[in-house]
């Protein structure tokens, strides 16, 4: 008896460090840290009561359950497309499968709505904004709304949204806040698109590096983990870091009154200036890659490949950008799930759940060995920024002292948000020590405020 029970713990204990695999142990947890928004005109965020990024973190034999507010640490808004929503709680729990696994039959098309979760909590949407080109006369040239009605022109959220996206690349359906692509700030593109960011600062979940593989930054709906723009190019691991790189590319068309397989469809506005190649879904097609070519994905953006939270390798999703950083084409997930989709939000959990609670900050590696920080300008005038080439998931302080010690600015860099702005206006001339500290390490550097 006392055997069989020791067998019993023995396998309990093994299944709970199986459990705790990176779809358990990925997720920004916070619970006191709250939202903050902008409002058109006004550059100084507002407080929200919203708690942000990941509350709670449960997992059975085979699922894991997430529960989230669904609100960033980084300031979400304005939405200067007119949208009146803002970022709002949605004091939601999400199911997703512990052991994903490949759809072997029909792919599942992804759908309007959330088709996965970042890591703090934020929904992911795929391409679409919920408008299609119907009859020529819909809600794009200020007659009906076509909606999903004919389903063929769907409109390309990333592109005719834009105006609608905050500096972090988000915006609110119904209070919901969600991102459809990349979730790294418009200024910190190679080529800057959206000038947002100039009045409201913001920054994004992470920050695109090229020399590093990106981090593991959210899970779809089939429970397959998603990663940011740069991997190894090798799907083994090896090859060096590259940006991995959509399949789909833009039609030859002047017209638009077939789909990508040749087959007559509903007409849709010809291309021009006003609904340019790109405005619509249907304007790509997909070119399969050869073995030649691995930093290409397959249909549904990703493949199977080693990184580095699974050294054994897994199915991944990318978050594709072009060579300006700029979001590419199905930019997260889509047009189709790789696995089989069965992630849903519910009210109880009905079996027998652990939580998971984050190590102590003491007990791991130190994120300042982990992600690297600029600081610029320097010298500097107006102001200096601290920038996290990464992900940043604890919390960094960051101190400025003049050189007798005493302390000037103390602020901080939270988890899920990658940047910091010290205001240094009000400073005389000279040098300065920036402090940055994670609890476990400090890094000083010098600065010089320059009039």
């Amino acid at each position: 008896m006392k055997k069989h029970l020791l067998s019993l713990l023995i396998s309990g204990a093994s299944l709970a460090a199986f459990a705790q695999g990176p779809n358990v142990t990925s997720w920004l947890q916070n619970t006191t840290i709250k939202g903050r928004h902008y409002v058109t005109g006004n550059s100084t965020p507002i407080n929200d009561t919203a708690t942000a990024n990941v509350q709670l973190v449960q997992y059975s034999a085979t699922s894991v359950y997430i529960k989230t507010q669904g609100v960033p640490t980084y300031p979400t808004g304005p939405f200067l497309d007119g949208n009146p929503s803002i970022a709002t709680a949605q004091n939601a729990t999400f199911k997703m499968p512990l052991n994903p696994t490949q759809n072997t039959g029909t792919a599942t098309n992804t759908t309007g709505g959330n088709i996965g979760l970042f890591i703090n909590g934020v929904a992911l949407f795929d391409y679409r904004d919920g408008v299609s080109w119907k009859n020529s006369t819909n809600a794009l040239a200020g007659g009906p709304l076509g909606g999903m009605g004919d389903a063929v022109w769907n409109r390309d959220a990333v592109v005719g949204e834009r105006m609608g996206f905050d500096c972090s690349k988000g915006h609110p359906a119904m209070g919901n806040y969600h991102h459809h692509q990349n979730p790294s700030a418009f200024n910190l593109d190679l080529t800057v698109i959206s000038t947002v960011c100039n009045l409201y600062a913001a920054d994004g979940l992470y920050t695109i590096d090229s020399n590093a593989h990106s981090p593991l930054i959210g899970f779809a709906y089939d429970g397959f983990p998603i990663y940011g723009a740069y991997a190894f190019k090798n799907a083994d691991g090896t090859g060096g870091i590259t940006r991995m790189k959509s399949s789909y590319n833009l039609r030859n068309i002047t017209t638009r009154t077939t789909n990508a397989s040749g087959t007559t469809v509903t007409a849709g506005p010809a291309v021009s200036t006003t609904y340019p190649l790109g405005y619509f879904r249907e304007d790509y097609e997909y070119i399969p890659t050869s073995s030649a070519t691995p930093d290409y994905l397959d249909e549904h953006n990703g493949r199977f490949c080693v990184t580095p939270e699974y050294p054994q390798g897994t199915y991944a999703y990318f978050a594709t950008v072009g060579a300006n950083w700029n979001s590419a084409y199905p930019y997260v997930v889509g047009p189709t799930f790789y696995g089989v989709k069965t992630a849903t939000k519910v009210t109880t959990i009905s079996e027998a759940v652990t939580t998971y609670s984050p190590a102590n900050p003491s007990s791991v590696e130190s994120k300042l060995n982990t992600c690297r920080l600029t600081v610029f300008p320097n010298p500097a005038n107006e102001f200096i920024a601290l920038q996290a080439d990464g992900l940043v998931n604890s919390v960094l302080q960051i101190e400025l002292y003049d050189l007798s010690g005493k302390k000037i600015i103390s602020q901080q860099i939270l988890p899920g948000s990658t940047i910091n702005y010290l205001d240094v206006r009000t400073l005389y001339s000279g040098e300065y020590l920036l402090k940055i500290s994670d609890g476990k390490t400090e890094n000083t550097t010098k600065v010089v405020i320059q009039r």
